[in-house]
């Protein structure tokens, strides 16, 4: 921060796009948001303090401070995110935490920032929610990385359905792991269907049509906002997930086994596993598979999707 921002008022920046899908009218929420910056006199360091006034607790604005180690401009950019304004636009939501007044945040502690070139990547933050009848404060450690997909690609060939995964080494598990192609959206311009074709084409090597792209969480009630939440416990992602089908030939089978793909540059490398779609339920442990094996057979049953 700047000192001179001191005591101004910004506007949050929302973004909220629900590609190929009509949905119902979302109520945006607009926040002020008090920014101050203030120095320790303890301490060499500086104490980085932003203050937020939100509609539903206007006479209780809430603190938002840096831990140590997080530096002005990165406590600046967590503050300014779509992550971190997101976050706060679902709080307010008609199913958010704060939306019967039953519930007040108190504070938040920014405590990691992660960019990926000039954007954050992730952020790590610890909010301060408590219930008001009791006065017990609800488990709120936070790590977003905000909207991402994932694709169930089902090639039919010679009277068999194969899904296309990949194997990619998945540090946080300490293994190497079997899944469906996946990523985060690059920006906030909510392309979830080119962000869904893009990851194809750099994990698997295939080029697929948007318009050939069926998004299964479509098919999901309104109420869910027609994306699933994979570990809603400690992170914010919420996934669409994609279904793609296509008649190849034996020959496309063979070549895709075992190919190496990625973008090595960003520390990708993934090999391209081919899997009968009859066994794909108990041949990996990855949930993103599971739940679109679940959404796929639901959707082919109620007749959203044709059965080939």
């Amino acid at each position: 921060f700047a000192s001179s921002m001191s005591g101004s008022t910004l506007p949050a920046r929302f973004f909220l796009a629900y590609p190929l899908r009509a949905l119902p009218l979302v109520h945006h929420t607009k926040f002020l948001l008090r920014c101050k910056m203030s120095s320790s006199s303890s301490s060499s360091s500086s104490s980085l303090t932003h203050s937020i006034s939100l509609p539903s607790q206007v006479t209780e604005p809430v603190r938002v401070s840096a831990a140590a180690g997080v530096s002005s401009s990165d406590f600046r950019n967590a503050i300014d995110s779509s992550l971190f304004t997101n976050w706060l636009r679902n709080l307010e939501s008609e199913t958010g935490i704060l939306a019967d007044g039953t519930m007040t945040l108190k504070q938040v502690l920014i405590q990691g920032v992660d960019m990926f070139g000039k954007r954050i990547g992730f952020l790590k933050f610890q909010a301060d929610i408590f219930d008001k009848e009791t006065g017990h404060r609800v488990p709120g450690i936070v790590f977003a990385r905000g909207p991402a997909v994932a694709v169930l690609i089902l090639l039919e060939s010679d009277s068999e359905t194969y899904a296309v995964l990949t194997e990619q080494v998945r540090v946080p598990t300490g293994k190497i792991v079997l899944e469906l192609p996946a990523g985060m959206l690059d920006d906030d311009h909510g392309d979830f269907v080119g962000t869904a074709v893009r990851e194809v084409e750099e994990e698997i090597g295939i080029k697929l049509k948007k318009e050939d792209m069926v998004d299964l969480t479509a098919f999901l009630d309104s109420s869910t906002g027609h994306r699933v939440f994979p570990s809603p416990g400690g992170c914010d992602e919420e996934m669409s997930v994609f279904l793609y089908r296509r008649q190849v030939e034996v020959e496309t089978i063979r070549e895709l086994q075992g190919k190496e793909t990625g973008l090595h540059e960003h520390g990708e490398f993934i090999k391209v596993r081919i899997i009968p779609y009859r066994e794909l339920w108990r041949k990996t442990a990855d949930a993103k598979v599971l739940m679109s094996i679940g959404l796929y057979e639901m959707a082919q049953r109620d007749g959203l999707v044709p059965r080939h």
